[in-house]
């Protein structure tokens, strides 16, 4: 699937009164954001909101069956039914610099709103997303990137890497295979 036909599947969703939600997730590493940025910049009357900003940094950084250090209560809670019900409301961003949350803002005005985040595709946010999109990375060339990304900003997480979220992202596909149940497979080399 190319980004081309992606921006034709969400020009194509059916109209309706409230914000269009699409779901992208993917392996760590894989181009999660890097797709939402491109949908955001090509897309009109299209805004993002950041799965990092739902992690819990305590959570994020600990093995996990079900990648639970994001926190898909508040992110669905928060962003993904006001979103989807058409009434408004605010959010509150993880501030990874005060490790605290940050003050609440208002849920960006859209008719279409990404979602990108890694264990995005779990049973407790089934039926929030209009639309969802799996970046089809191997995991192994997810962790490639991963590693090569925060090596070019300075963070060295390569036993995170190994140790934790590799594992995770293993769990996670093994009980809940999201890739199968994404609506669009997205590559990002073609």
């Amino acid at each position: 699937m190319t980004l081309a036909r992606i921006r034709s599947a969400i020009a194509a969703l059916p109209t309706t009164p409230h914000t269009h939600v699409i779901g992208v997730s993917g392996f760590c590493g894989a181009g999660k954001s890097t797709l939402a940025r491109e949908l955001v910049s090509s897309l009109p009357s299209c805004a993002r909101v950041r799965g990092d900003d739902f992690l819990n940094p305590d959570q994020s950084h600990q093995r996990s069956k079900d990648w639970s250090g994001v926190e898909r209560v508040r992110l669905r809670g928060e962003v993904l039914d006001p979103l989807r019900h058409g009434v408004g409301g605010s959010f509150h961003r993880f501030d990874w610099s005060a490790r605290t949350l940050g003050a609440a803002e208002p849920l960006p005005v859209a008719n279409v709103v990404v979602v990108d985040a890694i264990g995005l595709f779990h049973p407790s946010l089934k039926g929030a997303f209009d639309l969802t999109i799996w970046v089809d990375v191997p995991l192994e060339k997810a962790v490639e990137q991963g590693k090569a990304r925060d090596r070019r900003l300075g963070r060295i997480h390569d036993q995170l890497w190994n140790d934790v979220w590799v594992p995770n992202e293993r769990d996670f596909v093994d009980q809940y295979n999201p890739r199968a149940g994404a609506d669009l497979l997205y590559d990002p080399v073609h």
